[in-house]
Protein backbone atom coordinates (compact mmCIF):
# COMPACT_ATOMS: atom_id res chain seq x y z
CA UNK A 1 0.00 0.00 0.00
CA UNK A 2 1.59 3.74 -0.76
CA UNK A 3 2.55 5.07 2.02
CA UNK A 4 3.39 8.96 3.33
CA UNK A 5 6.43 9.15 1.08
CA UNK A 6 4.21 7.73 -2.36
CA UNK A 7 1.69 9.66 -1.50
CA UNK A 8 3.46 13.36 -1.44
CA UNK A 9 5.21 12.56 -4.63
CA UNK A 10 1.70 12.06 -6.05
CA UNK A 11 0.25 14.76 -4.65
CA UNK A 12 3.70 16.92 -5.99
CA UNK A 13 3.13 15.36 -9.76
CA UNK A 14 -0.60 16.15 -9.69
CA UNK A 15 -0.40 19.88 -8.95
CA UNK A 16 0.88 21.44 -12.08
CA UNK A 17 -2.05 19.68 -14.27
CA UNK A 18 -4.46 20.50 -11.86
CA UNK A 19 -4.65 23.09 -9.94
CA UNK A 20 -7.25 26.29 -11.89
CA UNK A 21 -8.57 23.71 -13.82
CA UNK A 22 -12.47 23.07 -13.48
CA UNK A 23 -14.02 19.82 -13.18
CA UNK A 24 -17.03 19.40 -15.67
CA UNK A 25 -18.45 16.34 -15.15
CA UNK A 26 -17.58 12.48 -13.60
CA UNK A 27 -18.07 9.08 -14.55
CA UNK A 28 -17.98 6.08 -12.80
CA UNK A 29 -18.09 2.27 -13.02
CA UNK A 30 -17.86 0.82 -10.06
CA UNK A 31 -20.21 2.35 -7.22
CA UNK A 32 -18.00 0.90 -4.03
CA UNK A 33 -15.21 3.00 -5.54
CA UNK A 34 -17.44 6.07 -4.48
CA UNK A 35 -17.30 6.46 -0.79
CA UNK A 36 -19.47 9.41 0.31
CA UNK A 37 -21.77 10.91 -1.36
CA UNK A 38 -23.62 8.35 -3.23
CA UNK A 39 -22.39 8.85 -6.83
CA UNK A 40 -25.34 10.99 -8.13
CA UNK A 41 -25.22 13.68 -5.79
CA UNK A 42 -21.14 13.07 -6.07
CA UNK A 43 -21.24 13.55 -9.34
CA UNK A 44 -23.51 16.97 -9.13
CA UNK A 45 -21.42 18.31 -6.46
CA UNK A 46 -18.25 18.10 -7.88
CA UNK A 47 -19.40 19.43 -11.49
CA UNK A 48 -18.17 22.96 -12.04
CA UNK A 49 -15.90 23.32 -8.77
CA UNK A 50 -12.16 24.46 -9.74
CA UNK A 51 -9.20 22.94 -8.03
CA UNK A 52 -7.68 25.35 -5.80
CA UNK A 53 -4.71 23.33 -4.34
CA UNK A 54 -3.26 19.85 -3.60
CA UNK A 55 -2.14 18.60 -0.24
CA UNK A 56 -1.90 15.17 1.95
CA UNK A 57 -3.21 14.05 5.30
CA UNK A 58 -1.73 10.94 5.91
CA UNK A 59 -1.84 8.60 2.99
CA UNK A 60 -4.79 10.73 1.66
CA UNK A 61 -4.76 12.62 -1.12
CA UNK A 62 -6.71 16.26 -0.53
CA UNK A 63 -7.94 17.91 -3.49
CA UNK A 64 -9.14 21.31 -2.51
CA UNK A 65 -11.57 22.61 -4.65
CA UNK A 66 -14.12 25.69 -4.19
CA UNK A 67 -16.60 24.22 -2.40
CA UNK A 68 -15.33 21.08 -1.42
CA UNK A 69 -12.66 18.51 -0.89
CA UNK A 70 -11.88 15.80 -3.22
CA UNK A 71 -10.43 13.19 -1.24
CA UNK A 72 -8.67 9.87 -2.72
CA UNK A 73 -6.75 7.11 -0.55
CA UNK A 74 -4.79 4.53 -2.89
CA UNK A 75 -5.30 1.43 -0.41
CA UNK A 76 -3.44 -1.35 -2.59
CA UNK A 77 -3.46 -0.48 -6.00
CA UNK A 78 -4.85 2.83 -6.82
CA UNK A 79 -3.22 5.15 -9.29
CA UNK A 80 -4.04 9.39 -10.13
CA UNK A 81 -3.48 10.53 -13.46
CA UNK A 82 -3.87 13.12 -15.77
CA UNK A 83 -4.32 12.03 -19.31
CA UNK A 84 -5.59 13.79 -22.25
CA UNK A 85 -9.01 12.31 -23.04
CA UNK A 86 -8.88 10.85 -26.27
CA UNK A 87 -5.24 9.23 -25.07
CA UNK A 88 -4.88 5.33 -23.98
CA UNK A 89 -2.54 4.33 -21.10
CA UNK A 90 -2.14 1.18 -19.90
CA UNK A 91 -3.86 1.54 -16.31
CA UNK A 92 -6.68 2.77 -18.23
CA UNK A 93 -8.49 -1.59 -18.04
CA UNK A 94 -8.53 -0.62 -14.33
CA UNK A 95 -9.96 3.14 -14.44
CA UNK A 96 -13.02 3.47 -12.04
CA UNK A 97 -13.47 7.12 -11.25
CA UNK A 98 -13.26 9.37 -14.28
CA UNK A 99 -13.15 13.70 -14.24
CA UNK A 100 -13.57 15.64 -16.86
CA UNK A 101 -11.61 18.87 -16.91
CA UNK A 102 -12.20 21.68 -18.88
CA UNK A 103 -9.20 21.80 -21.05
CA UNK A 104 -9.77 18.50 -22.62
CA UNK A 105 -7.39 16.18 -20.16
CA UNK A 106 -8.94 14.01 -17.42
CA UNK A 107 -7.84 13.03 -13.76
CA UNK A 108 -8.57 9.28 -13.74
CA UNK A 109 -8.46 6.62 -10.66
CA UNK A 110 -7.31 3.53 -11.83
CA UNK A 111 -7.68 0.79 -8.88
CA UNK A 112 -6.78 -2.98 -10.02
CA UNK A 113 -7.84 -4.58 -6.72
CA UNK A 114 -10.99 -2.00 -6.15
CA UNK A 115 -9.98 -1.35 -2.86
CA UNK A 116 -9.58 2.50 -3.37
CA UNK A 117 -11.93 5.15 -2.03
CA UNK A 118 -12.88 8.57 -3.04
CA UNK A 119 -14.84 11.17 -0.94
CA UNK A 120 -16.14 14.41 -1.87
CA UNK A 121 -16.21 16.23 1.80
CA UNK A 122 -17.11 19.93 3.25
CA UNK A 123 -15.37 18.66 6.18
CA UNK A 124 -11.97 17.40 5.73
CA UNK A 125 -10.88 17.56 9.58
CA UNK A 126 -14.03 15.61 10.95
CA UNK A 127 -13.73 12.98 7.93
CA UNK A 128 -9.58 12.37 8.67
CA UNK A 129 -10.13 12.49 13.00
CA UNK A 130 -9.17 9.61 13.50
CA UNK A 131 -5.46 10.16 12.00
CA UNK A 132 -2.58 10.62 14.42
CA UNK A 133 -0.27 13.55 13.95
CA UNK A 134 2.11 14.36 10.53
CA UNK A 135 5.09 12.94 11.34
CA UNK A 136 7.02 15.40 9.33
CA UNK A 137 4.87 18.42 10.75
CA UNK A 138 5.69 20.32 13.91
CA UNK A 139 2.73 18.49 15.53
CA UNK A 140 5.07 15.35 15.43
CA UNK A 141 7.15 16.15 18.97
CA UNK A 142 9.32 13.95 20.98
CA UNK A 143 6.93 14.59 23.89
CA UNK A 144 3.79 13.66 21.77
CA UNK A 145 5.45 10.62 20.76
CA UNK A 146 6.73 9.34 24.23
CA UNK A 147 3.45 10.33 25.78
CA UNK A 148 1.74 8.05 22.97
CA UNK A 149 3.74 5.29 23.71
CA UNK A 150 3.13 5.21 27.87
CA UNK A 151 1.74 2.00 29.06
CA UNK A 152 1.46 0.48 25.98
CA UNK A 153 3.20 -3.43 26.04
CA UNK A 154 2.40 -4.38 22.00
CA UNK A 155 5.65 -4.52 19.45
CA UNK A 156 6.87 -1.51 18.84
CA UNK A 157 6.65 -2.07 15.19
CA UNK A 158 2.83 -3.07 15.46
CA UNK A 159 2.31 0.57 16.76
CA UNK A 160 4.02 2.52 14.42
CA UNK A 161 1.83 1.08 11.74
CA UNK A 162 -1.33 2.28 13.79
CA UNK A 163 -2.78 5.54 11.92
CA UNK A 164 -4.15 6.77 15.08
CA UNK A 165 -0.48 6.65 16.36
CA UNK A 166 1.08 8.61 13.31
CA UNK A 167 -0.47 9.23 10.19
CA UNK A 168 1.11 7.74 6.73
CA UNK A 169 3.40 5.37 7.93
CA UNK A 170 3.15 1.93 7.06
CA UNK A 171 4.93 -1.34 7.34
CA UNK A 172 8.02 -0.38 4.71
CA UNK A 173 9.03 2.87 6.41
CA UNK A 174 8.28 1.03 9.80
CA UNK A 175 11.01 -0.74 9.03
CA UNK A 176 13.60 1.09 7.62
CA UNK A 177 12.52 3.67 10.54
CA UNK A 178 13.43 1.30 13.20
CA UNK A 179 16.61 -0.19 11.10
CA UNK A 180 18.45 3.16 11.40
CA UNK A 181 17.63 3.43 15.09
CA UNK A 182 18.77 0.15 15.61
CA UNK A 183 15.53 -1.12 17.80
CA UNK A 184 14.61 -4.40 17.35
CA UNK A 185 10.77 -4.41 15.43
CA UNK A 186 9.17 -6.97 18.15
CA UNK A 187 11.12 -5.40 21.22
CA UNK A 188 7.78 -4.38 23.45
CA UNK A 189 7.16 -0.28 23.59
CA UNK A 190 7.33 -0.51 27.24
CA UNK A 191 11.00 -1.93 27.24
CA UNK A 192 11.88 1.01 25.12
CA UNK A 193 14.56 3.82 26.78
CA UNK A 194 13.82 7.17 26.41
CA UNK A 195 17.26 7.56 23.95
CA UNK A 196 15.55 4.71 21.77
CA UNK A 197 12.16 6.75 21.22
CA UNK A 198 14.48 9.46 20.88
CA UNK A 199 16.57 8.02 18.05
CA UNK A 200 13.73 6.39 17.04
CA UNK A 201 11.49 9.39 16.75
CA UNK A 202 14.15 10.97 14.71
CA UNK A 203 14.56 8.50 12.45
CA UNK A 204 10.82 8.09 11.57
CA UNK A 205 11.47 11.21 9.73
CA UNK A 206 14.70 10.28 7.79
CA UNK A 207 13.03 7.10 6.47
CA UNK A 208 10.28 9.41 5.26
CA UNK A 209 12.24 12.09 4.02
CA UNK A 210 14.52 9.76 1.94
CA UNK A 211 11.49 8.24 0.74
CA UNK A 212 10.35 11.68 -0.66
CA UNK A 213 13.57 12.54 -1.57
CA UNK A 214 13.49 8.89 -3.94
CA UNK A 215 9.90 9.93 -5.46
CA UNK A 216 8.44 6.62 -3.18
CA UNK A 217 8.87 2.92 -3.80
CA UNK A 218 7.50 0.93 -6.97
CA UNK A 219 7.65 -2.71 -5.46
CA UNK A 220 3.94 -3.61 -6.74
CA UNK A 221 1.43 -1.05 -8.11
CA UNK A 222 2.73 2.32 -7.04
CA UNK A 223 3.93 4.97 -9.47
CA UNK A 224 4.31 8.21 -10.36
CA UNK A 225 1.13 10.76 -12.04
CA UNK A 226 3.75 10.33 -15.41
CA UNK A 227 3.49 6.89 -14.92
CA UNK A 228 7.82 6.34 -14.31
CA UNK A 229 8.26 4.27 -10.99
CA UNK A 230 9.72 5.90 -8.20
CA UNK A 231 13.38 4.74 -6.60
CA UNK A 232 12.78 4.07 -3.21
CA UNK A 233 13.16 0.38 -3.21
CA UNK A 234 16.65 1.03 -4.39
CA UNK A 235 17.47 2.68 -1.54
CA UNK A 236 16.30 0.61 1.40
CA UNK A 237 18.12 -0.92 4.15
CA UNK A 238 16.23 -3.75 5.49
CA UNK A 239 12.86 -3.74 3.42
CA UNK A 240 12.25 -6.17 0.98
CA UNK A 241 16.34 -7.26 1.58
CA UNK A 242 15.06 -10.76 3.36
CA UNK A 243 18.51 -12.67 2.96
CA UNK A 244 20.54 -9.96 1.44
CA UNK A 245 23.36 -8.70 3.06
CA UNK A 246 22.92 -5.97 5.99
CA UNK A 247 24.38 -2.55 4.04
CA UNK A 248 25.72 -1.28 7.34
CA UNK A 249 27.36 -4.85 8.89
CA UNK A 250 27.06 -7.52 5.68
CA UNK A 251 24.99 -9.72 8.23
CA UNK A 252 21.85 -11.47 6.19
CA UNK A 253 18.47 -9.86 6.46
CA UNK A 254 15.92 -11.15 8.25
CA UNK A 255 12.27 -11.39 7.76
CA UNK A 256 9.68 -12.31 10.18
CA UNK A 257 6.18 -11.50 11.09
CA UNK A 258 4.90 -9.10 13.47
CA UNK A 259 1.56 -7.69 13.33
CA UNK A 260 0.67 -10.61 10.94
CA UNK A 261 2.56 -7.91 8.37
CA UNK A 262 6.25 -9.22 7.13
CA UNK A 263 9.05 -7.36 8.55
CA UNK A 264 12.50 -7.04 7.80
CA UNK A 265 15.24 -6.52 10.12
CA UNK A 266 19.01 -6.74 10.51
CA UNK A 267 19.71 -8.95 13.90
CA UNK A 268 23.05 -7.25 14.22
CA UNK A 269 22.04 -3.99 14.12
CA UNK A 270 19.30 -4.11 15.77
CA UNK A 271 19.47 -7.79 18.45
CA UNK A 272 17.18 -8.80 20.77
CA UNK A 273 17.27 -8.07 23.82
CA UNK A 274 17.22 -10.26 26.92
Amino acid sequence: MPELPEVETVVRGLRAPLIGRRIEGMWQDWAPTIHSPEPSEFAARVAGQRVKALDRRGKYILIELDHDTLVVHLKMSGRLYVAVADESQNADRWVHVRFDLDNGRQLRFSDVRKFGRVYLSDDVDRLLSHLGPEPLSDDFTLAGFREGMRGRKRAIKSLLIEQAFIAGVGNIYADEALFRAGIHPALSVNRMSESDSERLHGTIRDALRAGIEHEGASINWYRKPDGDKGQSQNHFYVYGRANLPCRACGTAINKIRVAQRGTHFCPRCQPERE
